[in-house]
């Protein structure tokens, strides 16, 4: 079937509408190292540098939560019902 009025999308998203893309659905998991966790979470308390952990990011890239492990981090977005990406 093919909608008359149907509008197609000429041209990139731009950062708010790529943002808004899976919005409450969609997280991603992005390796950061414990240097970088104040940057993303400024509440976390100032850790050994070196270490490697795993944020939690929502699909608008608001930060949800940290883990030492992926494995925990995919438990938490289960419990939320996200769906999660990695991020390379």
């Amino acid at each position: 079937m093919i909608r008359e009025n149907a509008s197609v999308r000429q041209g990139p998203l731009s950062s708010a509408e790529f943002a808004a893309v899976g919005d409450g659905h969609i997280a991603y998991v992005k390796p950061i190292l414990s240097e970088e966790l104040n940057a993303l979470f400024p509440e976390a308390p100032e850790l050994e540098p070196g270490l490697k952990l795993f944020a939690l990011l929502g699909a608008n890239g608001q930060p949800i939560v940290v883990a030492d492990s992926r494995e925990a981090l995919f438990e938490s977005a289960r419990e939320h019902e996200l769906v999660t990406v990695s991020l390379h």
